[in-house]
């Protein structure tokens, strides 16, 4: 049998289409791999998001190009966000590169790599647009007990610095009775947990039924018959409404987590990213949050460096970090993306001052990590199993309901399993504990 292997970079979106990918390829007889010298198909699911996933791309690619003259049938693909953006281009840069395709035409990636491997010649296909849903194919998920479901796919915010409106096209909502048959269907093929997907999960349905119904989706999905936990992500602060808190606050399986990006808490330069609220108004949401959701956390997103930021503006992203209280913080410095309105933005900041306001940002943020990671300690809390750690092998990594990373001493036996566990010590990124009984 044939085998392919799937390099993703970027977001939770990216990781739904590679094990869309996935599917389809074991659909047509391949079987997964995870050494590049035993694959007959290597493909690229990219981001381009900021500078550093293209340069990731580029880079693993170049490496590529040895493998190729000695294996001159196997087949290196390159898709999602980065294709869609840079098309012929890739391959101009990447000659051995046998295949490009963009984030519309999924559906069509078996007969687009048979076409390269007969023709013997480098293809390129990217579409415009679509009127499907990738998440609509077959797929073969990485865990089991875990099920990406995107709701939305697309942007209709176009944020100055941002690519993804222009790769991933305006916002299209799936119908919510389709979404709900879906999870019934995971559930009775072993998923315990679902998280649902959106670049803006708060305006979904608005396209569909003429104003956001997000609040009645994840309470239907949160009834949907044995689903142990539910998730989303990612929330815009212009768009969450009283109602979707009040969902979540209502307890049960809607885990208390809200990913909330600030970006920055400029004033001056979220009008400039065209983020459409203030500090007041994003503090203010944080505030309700944290007086309705009980044992809930909120991280977020935040950007230093954007064109015209001055030491004035970044002490205000402080000052709503500090106000906040944010659990944990993605933290990164503005990448110019071509074709973004603020592409065009002469007045940059400098490598050296963006660097600078980087390491203070994050010095900051993880103060305030550790601080609500160490009240937590001595208190038992479930977590769900996920599997070994990343970072230590000798021990497994689990979650609980707000998202906290908890790392415990135990047998793979354990792994998909919730556990009630006793938080012994807290660090700014994760939690160890002590597992119990099965929660």
């Amino acid at each position: 049998m044939k085998k392919f292997r799937i390099k993703t970079f970027g977001c939770q979106m990216n990781k739904d289409d590679s094990e869309r990918i996935a599917g389809l390829l074991n659909g047509a007889g391949y079987v997964p791999t995870d050494a590049d010298n035993d694959a007959d198909v290597i493909i690229f699911n990219t981001c381009c998001v900021r500078r550093n996933a293209d340069d990731r791309l580029y880079g693993q690619a170049a490496a590529l190009k040895q493998l190729k003259a000695g294996q001159p049938d196997l087949v290196i693909a390159v898709g999602g966000c980065l294709a869609q953006m840079d098309g012929e281009a890739i391959q101009k840069k990447l000659p051995h590169v046998d295949l490009v395709f963009g984030t519309h035409n999924v559906a069509r990636l078996p007969q687009l790599i048979d076409r390269a491997a007969g023709e013997k010649r480098s293809v390129c296909e990217v579409l415009a647009g679509s009127e499907s849903f990738t998440s609509d194919l077959p797929g073969l998920r990485k865990h089991a007990w875990h099920a990406w479901l995107p709701i939305t796919v697309g942007c209709d915010n176009y944020c100055t610095y941002c690519i993804v409106p222009y790769v991933r096209g305006r916002e299209k909502s799936r119908p919510m009775e389709k979404l709900i048959d879906n999870c019934g269907s995971l559930v009775k093929d072993g998923v315990k947990e679902i998280t649902l997907l959106g670049q803006n999960v708060n305006s979904y349905g608005r396209d569909l039924y003429g104003a956001p119904r997000f609040a009645e989706l994840i309470a239907k999905v949160s009834a949907v018959d044995g689903l142990e936990r539910v998730r989303f992500t990612t929330s815009h602060p212009k768009d969450l409404t009283a109602d979707v808190i009040d969902t979540v606050a209502a307890g049960g399986n809607i885990c208390p987590h809200f990913h909330l990006p600030l970006q920055s808490g400029s004033d001056r330069v979220l009008e400039r990213m065209r983020r459409q609220y203030t500090s007041k108004n994003y503090l203010r949401i944080v505030e309700e949050i944290r007086d309705k959701v009980a044992d809930v956390a909120i991280t977020t997103d935040i950007m230093v460096g954007f064109p015209g930021e001055t030491e004035k503006d970044f002490q205000g992203t402080l000052n709503v970090v500090r106000a906040a209280g944010f659990d944990q913080a993605f933290t990164f410095i503005y990448s110019q993306r071509p074709g973004t309105v603020a592409a065009k933005y002469e007045d940059r900041v400098t490598p050296a001052a963006a660097g600078e306001r980087f390491a203070r940002l994050i010095e900051e943020q993880n103060s305030h990590s550790l601080k609500n990671n160490r009240r937590l300690v001595g208190n038992k809390l479930p977590v769900f199993v996920e599997g070994r750690s990343k970072k230590d092998n000798y021990r497994l990594a689990g979650r609980t309901p707000s998202n906290k990373l908890v790392h415990i001493k135990g047998d793979d036996d354990l792994i998909g399993r919730t556990l009630d566990v006793e938080i012994r010590e807290a660090f700014s990124w994760f939690l160890i504990g002590e597992a119990g009984d099965i929660a």
